[in-house]
């Protein structure tokens, strides 16, 4: 009885990473566990797969979203959906003070830096560039259905994985 509880309220809120699906209004997210191997006694990573309700299409590929369980399933796959997009895919802030990170240090540390020592002509700027989707359908195909490849044929579908 007791394990039942704790593993329904470990179910509610759950930290995960949008990976690609083919299901419409719904997004596909993966959870990663550490699962204790008794023989062993060593901890292993385990991937566990969500079906989350997401009809205004909130998170895009690679987005770390926070999930909450529905009380109802929508249907035999969809139990979840999502609550919020806590990071974008490729704008990474570090969780603890809440600033921006490139690499190993903070953003506004490397502009510190250039300041003092010249700013390199080949240097990104984050300020001047643009927000993630502004290449939707150019570039970016994260929105495009995809499907795994199984097979290899003689034309080629730029939306397989």
């Amino acid at each position: 009885m007791a394990r039942n509880v704790a593993e329904s309220a470990r179910k509610f809120l759950l930290l995960g990473q949008c990976v690609p699906t083919v299901k419409q209004n719904a997004t596909k997210i993966r959870v990663k566990r550490l699962e204790l191997d008794e023989n062993l006694l060593m901890y292993f990573r385990k991937d566990t797969f969500y079906y989350c309700h997401d009809p205004e299409k909130k998170c895009k590929t690679g987005d770390i979203v926070l999930i909450k369980a529905l009380p109802q399933k929508l249907t035999k796959l969809i139990t979840h959906e999502v609550e919020e997009v806590v990071y974008p895919f490729g704008d990474i802030t570090d969780p603890i003070t809440g600033k921006k990170v490139m690499k190993e240090r903070y953003r506004e540390d490397v502009d510190k830096q250039a300041e003092i020592f010249g700013k390199l002509k080949s240097a990104f700027n984050y300020e001047a560039a643009p927000p993630r989707g502004w290449q939707d359908g150019k570039k970016d195909f994260t929105t495009k259905p995809t499907y795994t490849k199984f097979h290899v044929f003689d034309e080629n579908d730029p939306y397989a994985i």
